[in-house]
């Protein structure tokens, strides 16, 4: 029998199964439902515990089989964990698992860990036997459209809870695009923000406050330096970057994904969406939100163009491709970059001014 994974914990109340098999690709749902497991099985008298690794084609099945049917003399009921991390066990494992189930020990309680499994390997004969005898948690990662449920949960669970409404999602959005694709991360600092603030309801401020600690700090401030039009700082900002050992391609990301949400917005707005909006629809948040209503009159369409083919370029040189009228080193050419960016935008000097220096930058 399959179950969801938050189907797990009541399931176990109602009595333990012999056989549980968990198998997906999302660590920290594969944690927490084999230490839920285990927790039931300690409670319901299992107070040994062996665990066997299948490492290799040359494991010893014969071992395990062995082992499983001899009881302790010390205690009457054991945990025995089979984790097989290639998700292939090979055909002497596949006829021992087939075995295993067929003739499973009694006073024991058996989880069987494996990953992610394609189809073929979810309609071999030893997953079936797998299935039929026990019960199967199948653990895949939470899509992002899903995210702001779960984390909804996750602070329900430690009694705390967003703002209702529009205030509310906005809150839960900016928390899953910061831990998109790490749930472990997600917990972290759903633990942080249950340690951080007391029960009850939490602000959009203080959750930003406590996710963007674990951010990149440097190349965050690096892009809020650019969009506030901070030249000193942004050029110190680089060199520290640079002595730090930062990667040129992670601060080329940063720059490019302002520019190209500048550029969705300039033209979303031409299409007659409210700056509000925009923004919202382009994942625009906290201070860059902020950075982003001021930036946003100071730069006209042609300007973005030059920005968004400045991007280009630089990604090329980062790559290794020379342009004649760019510095081939990479961190120069990120600070030629960050300076088209920061340079319109220290003040609000005319449009067309603003697009001279764009161009004139851009072609060295």
């Amino acid at each position: 029998m399959q179950i969801k994974p938050d189907q797990l914990a009541a399931q176990l109340q109602r009595g333990l199964k012999p056989l549980y098999t968990l198998y997906g690709d999302e660590p920290l749902l594969a944690l927490e439902a084999g230490d839920t497991i285990r927790a039931a099985a300690r409670a319901a008298g299992h107070s040994e515990r062996a665990v066997y690794t299948v490492a290799g084609a040359h494991f010893d099945w014969s071992t395990l089989l062995g082992a499983a049917s001899s009881m302790s003399l010390f205690a009457e009921s054991r945990i025995v964990e089979i984790r097989i991390p290639s998700g292939k066990p090979g055909k002497d494992g596949s006829q021992a698992l087939q075995q295993y189930c067929a003739q499973l020990p009694e006073g024991v309680l058996t989880l069987v860990t494996l990953p992610r499994l394609d189809r073929q390997q979810q309609q071999s004969a030893w997953f079936a036997a797998l299935e039929a005898a026990g019960t199967t948690v199948r653990l895949d990662a939470i899509e992002r459209t899903a995210l702001p449920q779960w984390l909804a949960q996750r602070l329900a669970a430690q009694s705390q809870r967003v703002a209702p409404g529009d205030e509310g999602q906005r809150t839960l959005a900016f928390f899953a695009d910061r831990i998109e694709g790490n749930l472990l991360a997600a917990q972290q600092e759903l633990a942080k923000l249950g340690l951080l603030y007391p029960a009850g309801e939490l602000g959009f401020e203080q959750v930003e406050a406590a996710v963007l600690d674990v951010a990149r700090y440097d190349v965050r401030k690096l892009g809020e330096a650019v969009l506030a039009g901070q030249v000193p700082r942004v050029l110190r900002m680089l060199e520290g970057l640079r002595a730090e050992g930062e990667t040129p391609v992670l601060v080329h990301w940063a720059l490019a994904e302002d520019i190209r949400a500048l550029r969705r917005c300039k033209d979303a707005m031409a299409g007659g969406k409210p700056l509000p909006m925009a923004l919202r629809e382009n994942r625009v948040w906290g201070q860059k939100e902020r950075l982003f209503e001021r930036a946003l009159p100071l730069l006209d369409t042609a300007t973005l163009e030059l920005l968004l083919e400045a991007a280009h370029v630089c990604d090329g040189l980062i790559k290794g491709l020379a342009h004649p009228a760019w510095p081939s080193e990479p961190w120069a050419a990120l600070q030629r970059l960050a300076l088209l960016l920061a340079q319109p935008l220290q003040g609000a000097r005319g449009t067309a001014s603003r697009t001279g220096t764009a161009r004139l930058v851009l072609q060295g």
